[in-house]
């Protein structure tokens, strides 16, 4: 299926011809963008980049791609900043989209926008996005500056064969969800595994969505922190191994998540989605997923809410107008259906762009593989990924709060809370 989709990604990509990138296609010489990328999922993402790469030169001769790894999403950030700072860096890149706003600040990316517009179907082309992937693409005055790429939601894995076994309805609220994992704990098996340790606010924030009172408000300089939806998460967490004992207390391991789900160690995993072609692979059972049950029961029944996630493709303001030409011409390459459709059959991250659902590599994919359309179903219990002025200087006021919590550090909730607010107003206040 993957192999076939590359024939199709052949002829289609004859068809971008953007009237951005003709300084890029009319100067002689070859233009070698280094385009940086972090991997948090471990699908061999260099190998997959490099064959885009490799397809896209083909059709654009004079534009080399130099793919670099740059370890997670916090190193990758790091290094760019630094390099930055050092009048060097990449000319592309694939940042958090969290980080959209420290980038702005610092003057250091160029906006999408300036393309879009440039474009002849600039506007068709940010249209096909889903909504809820350009929250959080603009500034507040709705100016394009990064475009959605491996963008993806948390869902809920779970062993299909042990709650089948069990009579155990797939859980669609917090309640049923410490229901089943107690039911599914054994002497050598979880009932739940929940990774707090890499992405805390991440992970946490489905908590405060699905409760109806977002960390973050439609301005830059709105975060709620201090809140009923946020206590009574991390009560939540905390009763999980305390009172419920489904899972180990602490800060339990992102990056073994899917490896402890895989071997039968855990029978249900909060995790991204970019790990679900994996967990597919190395799973010896049948993988359900559903939307994270994280609220109380509603009015249906469901307590359904979840961030969007992931990353951005970012254009620096350090390369040339005909590098950045060049590099907006890799952005439309990578954005397109077909390489949408293509990554999103290797990885199991969303495809941004609504359109790519329809080609007949999805539509195949889902008739086969239906825990592939979860993700994107759930994108309608979904809410803006944490963005805010400072945002990496809040990040840390609110992963740092989180961690002391779920670790036992801390066990004074209400108190935590409020100081931490106290220090987030602070920040934004100026």
């Amino acid at each position: 299926m993957i192999r076939r989709i590359q024939h199709v990604m052949f002829l289609s990509l004859v068809l971008f011809v953007l009237v951005a990138v003709a300084p890029a296609i009319a100067q002689e010489g070859t233009i070698t963008l280094d385009f940086y990328f972090p991997e948090a999922s471990a699908n061999n993402a260099q190998a997959i980049f490099e064959e885009y790469a490799a397809m896209f030169s083909e059709q654009h001769p004079n534009i080399q791609i130099n793919v670099v790894y740059q370890g997670s999403y916090t190193d990758n950030r790091t290094i760019i900043q630094s390099q930055l700072a050092a009048g060097e860096g990449p000319d592309v890149a694939v940042m958090l989209a969290t980080d959209l706003l420290s980038f702005i600040e610092a003057g250091t990316i160029v906006p999408a926008q300036q393309f879009v517009d440039a474009s002849e179907d600039g506007e068709a082309y940010v249209d096909g996005f889903f909504d809820a992937f350009l929250l959080n693409s603009m500034d507040e005055n709705g100016q394009l500056w990064a475009i959605p790429f491996q963008r993806s939601t948390p869902i809920l894995y779970y062993n299909a064969d042990l709650l089948a076994e069990a009579g155990i309805a797939v859980p669609t609220n917090r309640d049923e969800l410490a229901a089943a994992a107690q039911a599914l704990t054994t002497e050598d098996r979880w009932g739940l595994w929940y990774p707090s340790e890499g992405f805390p606010i991440w992970m946490f924030s489905a908590f405060n969505i699905a409760g109806g009172e977002p960390m973050v408000g439609d301005a830059f300089d709105q975060v709620f922190f201090n809140t009923e939806s946020t206590a009574s998460g991390l009560q939540y967490l905390l009763d999980l191994s305390g009172e419920y004992g489904v899972m180990p207390a602490g800060a339990l391991s992102w990056g073994d998540g899917p490896t402890i789900f895989t071997s039968g160690q855990t029978a249900m995993l909060a995790h991204t989605t970019g790990s679900l072609t994996r967990i597919l692979n190395e799973a010896t059972f049948t993988v359900g997923t559903a939307f994270l049950p994280f609220g109380a029961a509603g009015e249906d029944g469901t307590g359904y809410g979840a961030p969007t996630g992931g990353g951005n493709l970012y254009i620096f303001a350090n390369s040339t107008p005909e590098e950045q030409a060049a590099a907006w011409e890799w952005v439309r390459f990578l954005s397109s259906p077909e390489i949408q459709a293509d990554w999103t059959a290797r990885t199991g991250y969303i495809a941004s762009v609504e359109s790519a659902w329809e080609t007949d590599t999805l539509v195949q994919l889902v008739e086969a593989y239906p825990q592939y359309a979860s993700a994107r179903d759930q994108l309608a219990f979904a809410g803006k990924e944490f963005t805010a002025f400072r945002s990496i200087d809040v990040q840390n006021v609110i992963n740092t709060t989180l961690s002391s919590i779920i670790a036992g550090e801390v066990t004074d909730i209400p108190a935590a809370l409020e100081a931490a607010q106290a220090q987030i107003d602070s920040l934004l206040a100026e």
